[in-house]
C-alpha cells in the first residue's frame, strides 16, 4: 500500500531543512567573526610594536612630519619626492579614504619580483616595492627616497648612498643597507631565475653595506646611466627573502611572494595566488613616508574587452582604456561622457608593439634567419592602413625601438611603407617562388611558405591586425595561420623559445637600454632575445653606447645601432598607440606628465572627495 506524504512529514522536513540552512550561516558567520578577530589581533599586533617608534612624536602629529626629518637634516631632496603629493593634500576637498578599482587585461602568472615579467605585475611592485631614488615626473632629475644622500666618485665607478633610519618594511622591521646589498646578492645567485635582471644588472661588480644606513655600489666599468641603475634597483627585505636561498625552486614557482617598504602591503605577503582574480593592496600603517590618499587599491582581472567595458559603464572600475573604434563611439555617449574625463595623449616614453621573427627554433634555422625575408615581411604590412583603418589615425609608425621624439633615434630613418613588388623580389632573391603554380611560395625542397603567428586572443584589436595582415600576405603567396593563444601560454612558447613569429609590445623608457632585447649574449639563459637575432657590430656598438657617460658622444652611437636595426629588421615594429582612457570624474587631480598621466603615480597624487567615496575600509 502506498503511504502519502502528510502536512506533518512536510512540516517536519521543512524544519529540517530550516535547522541545516541555520547550521550553515551559524558556521559561516563563526567563519567570519574568526576572521575579524584575526584582522584585530593583527592590527593590535602592529600597533603594539609600532608603540615604541611612536613615542616621541607629538600627539595627533601628521605622519608628514616624519618625512621631512630628512629636511631638517639638510637634505631637501628627500622632501621633493614627496612634493607633488603633498601640493595635493592642499587642495580644496582632498581626503583620505575609499579605493582605486582598475583592472588588467590579462592574467597573472605570479607577482613575485625577479619571477614575474610582465608590466602588470611591475605596476604591483611600484605600490609595495621602494628603491633608493625615485625620478620626478616633471623634471625627469632623480630625487632621494629611500636614500637621503649620495657621491659619485671622480671616475664614475663607486656611487656611495647615504640611506634614511627611519623606513621599515611593511612587517615592522627595519630597513637597512644590508637589505640593499642583499637585493643585488639575490638577483646574481645562479639559481634564482633572475635572467632579465641579471642582464640589466651587469655592469655592477659588487654591493656592499659598508654601515648600518651606508650603501657602496661598485660599476665594473663606465655606464651612462649608472645613477639610474643603482638608484632604481627594488630593495627586497632580506629576512624575507633570504630563505629562499636554501629552496630557489619554491621561490620560482611562487605566486605571490612580495614584501616591501612601500605605501601599500598585500594583506598576506605569501597568500597571493593567480586563482582569485584580482589583486588587492591594503595602506601599509607603518608607512615611513605620507600616507596615501586611497584605503586600497584594487585590479581586477577583465581579460574580454566587451566585459571590461560593460563592467566600466556599471561603475564597478575607475577606468577604461578604449580602442580607438569604441573611443570614438564612447565620447558620444552623454551619460558616460557627463560622469567621466577622457584623455588622450602619446607618452614620451610610450612602447610599442612588433612581430617578432624566431630565427631559431629546436635548434634549427628558421627562414626567417633570413635578412631579406624579415625585409620582405616588413614591405608587406601596411602600417599606414594598419593605423588608418584600424587605429583610426591614433598611433604612429615605430620605426625602432627608440622613440621618435627621443634623442636616440636618426631622424633620417622614416617607417617603410608597403612594397609589394620590392617585397616579391627580396623573397625570389632568398629562393621562395611559386613552383608549383597554386598561388603559395614555396622553398627550393617545395616546402610552402606558411607560418603561424602567435597573439593574444583577448585584445580585439590585434585580433583585426592579424586578419588584415593574412589577407596582405597572400598576395605575396604567403600563408598566414592566426593563431590566439591565452597569456599564460604566451609567456611559456616565449621561455621555450617555441613559436615561428609572434606579435606582442614592449614598454619604454626616457632612454632606452636595448641590451636586454637584441645583444646576442641575451639568446641564451632566459634572457629577452627569443627571437635569436644576433649581429656582432650591433653587439659592439650596444656595448659601446652603455659605456660612454659623455651624452654627445653616446646619442650617435645609438643612431648607428638604430640604422642596423633598420636594416636587419629583427622585429617588424608596427606602431606606438596613444593612450584613449576613460576615468571616473570622483578621481581628482588627475594631470599629464611628462611621464604620462599621473593616475598610476608612487607617491598616490590622485584622491577623491569626502562626498563621492564609494568604499569604506
Amino acid at each position: 500500500m502506498e503511504k502519502r506524504f502528510t502536512f506533518k512529514d512536510f512540516f517536519l522536513f521543512a524544519c529540517l531543512g530550516l535547522l541545516f540552512v541555520t547550521l550553515l550561516l551559524s558556521m559561516y558567520m563563526v567563519d567570519r567573526q574568526w576572521a575579524e578577530m584575526a584582522r584585530i589581533q593583527s592590527t593590535l599586533r602592529e600597533q603594539a610594536e609600532d608603540i615604541h617608534a611612536l613615542r616621541g612624536l607629538l600627539n595627533g602629529t601628521d605622519q608628514r612630519v616624519r618625512a621631512d626629518v630628512g629636511v631638517a637634516q639638510g637634505d631637501s631632496r628627500v622632501a621633493l619626492a614627496f612634493e607633488r603629493s603633498r601640493q595635493a593634500e592642499q587642495l580644496p576637498g582632498y581626503k583620505r579614504g575609499d579605493w582605486l578599482v582598475s583592472s588588467f587585461g590579462t592574467g597573472l602568472k605570479t607577482i613575485t619580483p625577479l619571477v614575474s615579467t610582465d608590466a602588470y605585475a611591475s605596476e604591483v611592485h611600484s605600490y609595495i616595492l621602494e628603491s633608493l631614488l625615485t625620478r620626478d615626473p616633471e623634471t625627469l632629475e632623480w630625487l632621494g627616497l629611500i636614500a637621503k644622500s649620495w657621491r659619485v666618485s671622480e671616475d664614475g665607478l663607486t656611487f656611495t648612498f647615504q640611506l634614511r633610519e627611519d623606513v621599515k618594511f611593511s612587517d615592522g622591521v627595519a630597513l637597512t643597507a644590508d637589505d640593499v646589498a642583499f637585493t643585488f646578492a639575490f638577483i646574481q645567485t645562479p639559481e634564482i631565475t633572475a635572467p632579465r635582471e641579471r642582464a640589466v644588472y651587469d655592469k655592477i661588480a659588487s654591493v656592499t653595506a659598508t654601515g648600518q644606513y651606508e650603501v657602496v655600489f661598485q660599476f665594473k666599468e663606465p655606464y651612462y646611466d649608472s645613477l639610474a641603475m643603482a638608484g632604481g634597483i627594488s630593495i627586497l627585505p632580506r629576512h624575507f627573502y633570504e630563505p629562499y636561498l636554501k629552496t630557489p625552486e619554491k621561490f620560482n614557482q611562487s605566486k605571490g611572494l612580495l614584501l616591501g617598504s612601500g605605501p601599500y602591503r598585500l594583506a598576506d605577503p605569501k597568500g597571493w595566488t593567480p586563482d582569485q582574480g584580482l589583486v588587492e593592496l591594503q595602506r601599509n600603517p607603518r608607512y615611513w613616508g605620507p600616507q596615501p590618499s586611497f584605503d586600497r587599491l584594487l585590479w581586477k582581472v577583465i581579460q574580454n574587452d566587451a566585459a571590461r567595458l560593460t563592467t566600466f559603464r556599471n561603475g564597478e572600475i575607475d577606468a577604461y582604456g578604449a580602442r580607438p573604434r569604441e573611443y570614438q563611439t564612447l565620447r558620444e555617449d552623454k551619460e558616460l561622457r557627463a560622469r567621466t574625463r577622457q584623455f588622450e595623449y602619446m607618452s614620451p616614453t610610450a612602447g610599442y608593439s612588433y612581430i617578432g621573427w624566431n630565427q631559431q627554433r629546436n635548434g634549427k634555422s628558421t627562414r626567417f634567419a633570413d635578412k631579406r625575408v624579415r625585409q620582405a615581411m616588413t614591405y608587406l604590412t601596411d602600417i599606414q592602413r594598419i593605423n588608418d583603418e584600424i587605429m583610426l589615425g591614433y598611433a604612429e609608425a615605430a620605426v625602432s625601438p627608440f622613440s621618435p621624439r627621443s634623442k636616440q633615434h636618426d631622424v633620417a630613418l622614416v617607417a617603410r611603407g608597403f612594397d609589394l613588388e620590392k617585397a616579391r623580389q627580396l623573397l625570389k632573391d632568398a629562393g621562395f617562388a611559386d613552383r608549383n603554380r597554386d598561388g603559395v611560395l614555396e622553398d627550393a625542397q617545395g616546402k610552402p611558405f606558411e607560418f603561424e603567428l602567435v597573439f593574444f586572443q583577448d585584445n580585439e584589436d590585434t585580433k583585426r591586425i592579424v586578419l588584415f595582415l593574412k589577407d596582405l600576405y597572400a598576395r605575396a603567396g604567403i600563408v598566414l595561420v592566426p593563431k590566439p593563444t591565452e597569456w599564460s601560454v604566451m609567456l611559456d612558447l616565449i621561455n621555450r623559445r617555441d613559436f615561428e613569429a609572434i606579435t606582442l609590445g614592449w614598454t619604454s623608457g626616457v632612454e632606452t637600454d636595448i641590451y636586454q632585447i637584441f645583444h646576442s649574449k641575451q639568446i641564451e639563459g632566459g634572457g629577452d632575445n627569443f627571437v635569436h637575432y644576433k649581429n656582432s657590430v650591433l653587439d659592439q656598438l650596444i656595448d659601446q653606447a652603455r659605456g660612454t657617460v659623455d651624452e654627445a658622444k653616446r646619442m650617435p652611437l645609438w643612431q648607428q645601432a638604430e640604422r642596423i636595426m633598420y636594416e636587419d629588421q629583427p622585429y617588424t615594429f608596427l606602431m606606438r598607440r596613444q593612450s584613449l582612457v576613460f576615468i571616473d570624474k570622483r578621481i581628482h587631480n588627475l594631470q599629464i606628465t611628462k611621464l604620462g598621466l599621473n593616475m598610476g603615480a608612487v607617491p598616490v597624487e590622485i584622491f577623491v572627495p569626502e562626498g563621492q567615496q564609494k568604499y569604506k575600509q
